[in-house]
C-alpha cells in the first residue's frame, strides 16, 4: 500500500508539537558547574616527588606533546667507605594541551604513580601557544584529582598489602616469644621446680 501523501510531513509536525510543550533543560553554565562523571577526562596531574625522570611518559607519548628536562647530581655516600651516587634531577616538565588528544597513555606506562587524571577542564586560553602548561600548573592540578574508589569487600587483598601483614605479624609473633623468654628467665622469677613429694 503507498503512504498517503503528506503523512511524512504530519509524524514530523507531531515531533515538534510534542516537543514544544516539553521544558527546555537547559545548562546555566558558567554560573552552575557540570556534575562530571567521576572518570572524567579534564587535565593531567603532575606529583612531582614521584617523577624520576626516566622518560618512559615521553617516550610512548604518541603526540610528543611532553617535554621533559633533567641534569644528573651526585648524591654522597651514605656510609663511610660507601659510593657516590648519581640521581636525575628534574628541571623542566610541560605538556603540549594543543597537541594532546587525551588518551592517558602516558598515566598507564608511568611506573611510579607521577601522572593522574584530574576533572579540571577550564583551561582555555586566547594564545594557542599558552597551552603549553609548565610543571607548577600541572601540580597545581594535582591537588584537584579525586581519591580513587573504594575497593570491593570481597576483592582479593594486594600483594604488597598481605606481604606487610604477615611480615608485622612475623615480627609481633618474634617479639612476643622474646619476652616471654625474659619473663621466663628475669631474676626476680622464682624457679618452676615441680614439689618434693613427702618421705
Amino acid at each position: 500500500m503507498p503512504p498517503i501523501p503528506g503523512s511524512g510531513l504530519a509524524k514530523g509536525l507531531a515531533v515538534t508539537l510534542r516537543t514544544m510543550t516539553k521544558r527546555a533543560h537547559t545548562a546555566q553554565y558558567p554560573e552552575v558547574q557540570p556534575e562530571l562523571p567521576p572518570r572524567s577526562r579534564g587535565v593531567i596531574g603532575l606529583f612531582e616527588e614521584n617523577c624520576t625522570v626516566c622518560m618512559l611518559c615521553a617516550r610512548e607519548c604518541p603526540d610528543w606533546c611532553i617535554y621533559i628536562d633533567s641534569h644528573k647530581e651526585t648524591v654522597p655516600a651514605a656510609a663511610p667507605g660507601g659510593r657516590e651516587r648519581s640521581r636525575n634531577v628534574l628541571d623542566r616538565f610541560a605538556i603540549d594541551f594543543s597537541l594532546c588528544m587525551y588518551c592517558g597513555i602516558c598515566i598507564e606506562v608511568c611506573p611510579f604513580d607521577a601522572l593522574f587524571w584530574s576533572p579540571e577542564f577550564e583551561y582555555a586560553e586566547s594564545d594557542i601557544h599558552d597551552l603549553t602548561h609548565e610543571r607548577d600548573k600541572l601540580r597545581e592540578w594535582m591537588w584537584t584529582v579525586p581519591a580513587p574508589p573504594a575497593l570491593d569487600p570481597a576483592a582479593e587483598e594486594p600483594k604488597e598489602v598481605a606481604a606487610a601483614r604477615k611480615a608485622v605479624e612475623k615480627a609481633e609473633a618474634a617479639a612476643a616469644a622474646a619476652r616471654a623468654a625474659a619473663a621466663e628467665t628475669s631474676p626476680g622469677t622464682p624457679p618452676t621446680t615441680a614439689p618434693e613429694a613427702d618421705a
